[in-house]
């Protein structure tokens, strides 16, 4: 398998950008969610973060619903929803109304972190909502609501009883790697962010699966941190903004996307150049030739059946055409196959 042969995602976080704010950043999202209809890439997914300065997609449910209302053909999702923050029939009903008023194009992707920090998990009231419950009970309640109802429920989440959501599980460990395995669910793994557990998770969904009514064989998409550019130097520039981003955060100063910096690693500690050496070890960036290698090495390496992409720019422009740009790699690659 190469990149001409596996579907193409876009992952979106919403990002708010150093003097702007989140009308800005939800208006973006829309274009390039139409953006990335047109250009032909195959789910358009948002994130659950909160108390985050730098994202706007907290409210994940009503974001998805405003990109399905502004496109036609893309399926829309959430990469993922944090479903230990949630009463699963909240999720239920949130997803079923969704998929009545966009048939067959949303997409429930879970995961089980909180999404955020220790003081915004408490204000989430998510030991209340979980109660210590694992992740797996949670998942079994919220499938239970999912399905057609039992003669004499009296518990049934309208109108999301026996609407054909696809529930995706989302990880950057094991656990939701065998979980959905064993489950015969599709996987994604957060590759754009746990690297060093990537192989171990693929390995163990593949080795664990069992058929289900959902699939007959294992289906995993690798998140990607991809960033393309007219040049490899330009590309190391933006990405620039995406990693001082990712060190406010490890300080516990999480603050809008900045402009990239040129020689920003000159004003780094050993320690801050440290992390950013691991988070570029996982990131893609550079030229079309340059990212369509690496992707295909990515490909080749964990037998990807698809790409969600996660692209950080500050100039909305150049994020724009860095998917733009990974569409034509892919293009390319079609023509000489």
């Amino acid at each position: 398998m190469n990149l001409s042969e596996i579907p193409l995602s876009v992952l979106d976080l919403s990002p708010i950008v150093s003097g702007s704010d989140t009308s800005v950043a939800l208006h973006n999202s829309l274009t390039l969610a139409k953006k990335s209809e047109e250009l032909g890439y195959n789910r358009f997914w948002l994130a659950e973060h909160h108390n985050m300065p730098g994202i706007a997609s907290a409210a994940t449910s009503v974001i998805i619903g405003h990109i399905a209302g502004g496109t036609s053909r893309i399926r829309v999702g959430s990469g993922g929803i944090m479903l230990p923050n949630h009463a699963p029939i909240v999720i239920a009903e949130q997803f079923g109304t969704l998929d009545a008023l966009y048939p067959g194009r949303i997409d429930l992707g879970l995961g089980r972190a909180p999404g955020t920090d220790q003081t915004t998990t408490q204000a989430l009231r998510r030991d209340q909502i979980s109660g210590g419950v694992e992740f797996s009970d949670l998942l079994e309640e919220l499938r239970y609501f999912l399905a057609e109802p039992y003669p004499g429920q009296k518990v049934k989440a309208i109108p999301a009883m026996g609407r054909e959501i696809p529930i995706w599980l989302l990880g950057s460990s094991g656990y939701s790697a065998e979980l959905a395995g064993r489950l015969g669910l599709p996987f994604s793994f957060a590759g754009h962010f746990a690297p060093e557990q990537m192989m171990y998770a693929v390995t163990l969904y593949r080795r664990v699966f069992q058929p289900s009514e959902h699939l007959e064989k294992p289906y995993m998409m690798m998140g990607a941190n991809v960033l393309c550019a007219d040049t490899n130097e330009e590309a190391e520039i933006l990405i620039s903004s995406q990693i001082l981003s990712f060190l406010s955060l490890i300080k516990g100063n999480p603050k809008p996307m900045e402009p990239p910096v040129k020689n920003y690693l000159e004003k780094c500690n050993v320690q801050e150049k440290a992390f950013i050496e691991q988070r570029l070890s996982s990131a893609i960036i550079g030229d079309k030739n340059t990212v369509k290698q690496q992707l295909n090495d990515l490909i080749q390496r964990t037998g990807a059946d698809e790409l969600i992409i996660n692209t950080m720019v500050y100039d909305f422009e150049k994020r724009l055409k860095s998917y733009e740009i990974l569409m034509e790699a892919k293009k390319e690659d079609c023509i000489r196959v």
